[in-house]
């Protein structure tokens, strides 16, 4: 067996093969909120939160004008981005439901509370924030207990509604 990994280690970007730049755009900067960094005319762009290099490489270099891959097929299940605070993940929400873009999915995994989405080229899109390790759920032996229960959609934009200026 080998050591483990440093703990340190993170990744720290992805990059995704996209039909329309421009439309891929849209969704990563217009609809949740990333900025641009660079962008290679109709070929790549890069995209980050804070003013990172970038956390999102976008690009058409073999997929222009492409099809997403058929269901049952292999490759990328999801990008999960996270959020720092429930109320940015509300926030996050509030965007979604502004633009009309509908979730696949709502999840709380006991350690993290998850939305689930297509971008413009269905690849998976998972936005979550973590809890706090404290509050992760245990068994008798202190083992982690994940879970994936239904998230309460109604209570989280509540939550961002309220904290909203």
């Amino acid at each position: 067996m080998t050591d483990p990994i440093d703990p340190r280690t993170r990744i720290g970007h992805v990059h995704l093969r996209v039909a329309d730049l421009d439309r891929a755009l849209g969704f990563y900067c217009g609809v949740l909120g990333f900025t641009l960094m660079q962008r290679y005319g109709t070929q790549a762009a890069f995209v980050s939160a804070g003013g990172y290099h970038h956390h999102i490489g976008l690009n058409t270099w073999d997929s222009a004008g492409g099809a997403p891959p058929p269901p049952g097929s292999t490759g990328l299940y999801h990008v999960a981005i996270l959020y720092p605070t429930r109320v940015a993940l509300a926030d996050a929400l509030a965007r979604l439901d502004a633009a009309g873009i509908p979730l696949t999915g709502a999840s709380d995994h006991g350690v993290s509370e998850a939305l689930y989405l297509d971008d413009p080229d269905r690849n998976g899109v998972e936005l979550y924030r973590d809890r706090p390790e404290a509050e992760w759920p245990r068994d008798e032996a202190g083992g982690l207990q994940m879970v994936t229960r239904r998230l309460d959609l109604a209570a989280l934009r509540a939550e961002g509604a309220a904290r909203s200026p």
